[in-house]
């Protein structure tokens, strides 16, 4: 078979006679389709081996000279949650599980900042905190975002030796961060804090892990 000829491939003949042309190509019965037909393969060959201009060349060699940069991994990770008008980060690792909204029972003759009462958490009574309070966090709430939908959630944690659900606004999931990248806090409770962390446009301040489970433990004792 002469493929100068046969299938036409100077002419694109796949685009006049081929599967994209009007199926007219005798060589169509016995490769079914052009892809399959060696007057397309040469065709691919000739198009690659077309010279190209030593601009293009130089162009290539310069960026593959150039070093990859090093992937920006954290070497921690948070859980990012928003109190009210306040974004807030708690290690990973003091997070337990997350449940729906549920009842708050009111403990008698219990009436400290913060401890809401108990809720049922899986069959199981947890303490209610309310982190706002506790922390000295207000109450108010960023202005509502159109067309985006927020679902209250309780946020059951580790504090020491006790586990609390803390009621939370928005919860917005575990995200990773760099330790030496957290910034200075300039919060009225920065004490409290460990830093500043950013993600996605957010900025939560990262609570103290040790300080907060010790101001729980105080708070229900």
């Amino acid at each position: 078979m002469n493929l100068s000829t046969a299938g036409g491939f100077e002419q694109d003949c796949w685009n006049r006679i081929g599967v994209r042309g009007d199926r007219s190509c005798g060589q169509l019965e016995q490769y079914v389709h052009c892809r399959n037909c060696p007057a397309y393969a040469q065709a691919a060959q000739r198009t690659l081996q077309v010279p190209v201009e030593p601009s293009y060349r130089e162009s290539w060699a310069e960026q593959l000279r150039r070093p990859k940069p090093c992937p920006q991994v954290g070497d921690a990770s948070a859980l990012l949650f928003r109190i009210g008008g306040e974004w807030l980060a708690l290690p990973s690792g003091l997070a337990l599980s997350v449940a729906p909204l549920g009842p708050v029972h009111r403990l008698p003759h219990r009436e400290r900042p913060g401890l809401l009462g108990v809720v049922n958490i899986g069959g199981r009574l947890a303490p209610a905190i309310a982190l706002g309070p506790l922390l000295g966090i207000g109450a108010e709430s960023p202005p509502a975002v159109e067309g985006r939908h927020v679902f209250g959630r309780l946020l059951v944690i580790a504090a020491g030796a006790h586990s609390c659900a803390l009621p939370v606004t928005e919860l917005h999931g575990i995200v990773r961060y760099d330790r030496g990248a957290l910034a200075t806090p300039a919060q009225p409770w920065a004490a409290q804090l460990d830093g500043v962390l950013a993600h996605d446009g957010v900025h939560a301040g990262l609570l103290n892990g040790a300080l907060l489970a010790r101001r729980i433990g105080e708070l229900l004792r």
